[in-house]
């Protein structure tokens, strides 16, 4: 599943192109073909992205906004074309596009349209976002110090934190020095506020290079290349030389050295 990151690019390489335009929308696939209809044509006001979703809001007939919702999911992904721009090809399944720039959406988890009222219960469910200058981390810190989660489940809960997804959970983690299983309700509040500075600046180079890096020197130029990452699939911690440890936390796996960052009791 894209981390926030991806989502906030997509729209930054989008906005140029869409807001103040009125796009083609339409529906190869055909599963999105009514509310393609209901947008095709009218004015795009801008692309905003909250978390791991996108938000596109269309001037409706009556002047209040009609958003469209996508969440690409596990398997949802984003092409984009410039120049001719070619046919949609496979289950496409909504394409947006002017002339000369267009992209196609297959797969998401969610593809809709929304009202005012909708949106804002969508946003009410989401965590601050560290990629937005609206975020309120004071908000995911309430949650945070009242709970017994583990701060590695609760980093991954979008509706404690709007964006974070596997890779970034490890590396901030790894930064904190704070192990993932520690409960929420024991995170001192100077290591919440590290962690948040982590991830406002790792994420914020995640949107300019298009790529998860949280490691300091010059930046990797290959996605395949592991020194984007501390300890994140590593066999040995950079800072120690320990041995990773590795456990499934979230449904996921998580990467950490218990020697740096030692595991709460009977965890």
């Amino acid at each position: 599943m894209p981390e926030g990151h991806t989502l906030h690019r997509a729209a930054d390489e989008q906005r140029p192109h869409f807001a103040g335009a009125r796009p083609a929308v339409s529906s190869r696939q055909g599963r999105f073909a009514e509310g393609a209809a209901s947008l095709d044509g009218t004015l795009c006001r801008d692309v905003e992205a909250f978390g791991k979703h996108l938000l596109y809001p269309f001037e409706g007939a009556d002047g209040e906004a009609r958003h469209l919702h996508i969440h690409l999911g596990l398997f949802g992904r984003i092409r984009t074309h410039e120049g001719e721009l070619p046919e949609p090809r496979g289950l496409v399944r909504v394409r947006i596009a002017v002339p000369g720039y267009a992209v196609d959406v297959s797969g998401p988890t969610a593809c809709h349209v929304l009202d005012g009222a909708e949106r804002a219960r969508l946003l009410a469910r989401l965590g601050p976002d560290p990629l937005r200058a609206d975020a309120e981390p004071a908000k995911a810190w309430a949650k945070i110090r009242k709970s017994r989660t583990a701060i590695g489940t609760l980093l991954m809960d979008q509706s404690v934190v709007a964006g974070i997804g596997n890779i970034y959970r490890a590396e901030f983690l790894w930064l904190a020095r704070v192990h993932p299983k520690l409960p929420g309700k024991d995170l001192p509040k100077g290591k919440w506020n590290a962690i948040w500075a982590d991830a406002v600046r790792w994420m914020r180079i995640g949107v300019e290079t298009g790529m998860i890096i949280t490691t300091e020197g010059p930046t990797p130029k290959s996605r395949r290349s592991r020194r984007r990452f501390n300890i994140y699939k590593r066999a040995e911690c950079p800072r120690c030389g320990t041995p990773t440890t590795m456990f499934m936390l979230a449904a996921r796996k998580v990467y950490c050295c218990e020697v740096c960052a030692p595991p709460p009791p009977e965890s």
